[in-house]
C-alpha cells in the first residue's frame, strides 16, 4: 500500500461529503481501503431517534465483510460549519471493528498541529495497551 492509495481513500471520503451534502453544513463520511485496492465509502444516515444512529464507518465495514476482504486503511472526515474538513480519529468501537483485520491496519488520525491533516498510524500504535494482546493469535490477523 502506498501514499497514492491512501490519498485516494481520503479523496473518496471528501468527495462523498461534497456530493451527498452539497449544501454545506456539518456532515461527515468514512472511507476504507481494501486489500484488493477497492475503496468503500459510507456516511451516517439521519434518524429521528438519536439512539439508533450509526457511525460513518458501518457501511464500508459491512461492505468489506460481504466479500471477505481485509481492510487495510480507514479514515473518517467531518466537515464543520465553516466548511473545513477535519479528521476524526477512530472511536473505541471502530477500533474494535478494525482489530479483526489485524494490528497493521492504518487509521487516519489528526496531525498535532493541524486537525485537517491526515496522519496515518498503524492500529497497534493507537492501541498500545489493547486488551486483546494477551491473545496473540487474535491480534495477529483476521480470523475467517
Amino acid at each position: 500500500m502506498d501514499g497514492e492509495e491512501l490519498d485516494r481513500a481520503v479523496n473518496a471520503c471528501q468527495d462523498l461529503i461534497a456530493q451527498r451534502f452539497p449544501g454545506g453544513g456539518e456532515r461527515g463520511a468514512a472511507a476504507m481501503l481494501l486489500a484488493d485496492g477497492t475503496i468503500l465509502t459510507g456516511t451516517a444516515p439521519d434518524a429521528v431517534n438519536p439512539a439508533v444512529e450509526v457511525c460513518h464507518e458501518i457501511e464500508p465495514s459491512a461492505g468489506a465483510f460481504r466479500p471477505n476482504q481485509k481492510i487495510m486503511a480507514s479514515v473518517c472526515l467531518h466537515r464543520d460549519e465553516t466548511g473545513r474538513v477535519l479528521v476524526l480519529r477512530p472511536c473505541g468501537v471502530c477500533r474494535e471493528r478494525l482489530a479483526v483485520h489485524g494490528p497493521d491496519v492504518l487509521v487516519g488520525v489528526t496531525a498535532p498541529e493541524d486537525p485537517a491533516q491526515v496522519v496515518w498510524k498503524r492500529l497497534r500504535d493507537v492501541l498500545p495497551d489493547y486488551w486483546m494482546t494477551v491473545f496473540s493469535q487474535e491480534v495477529s490477523g483476521r480470523r475467517r
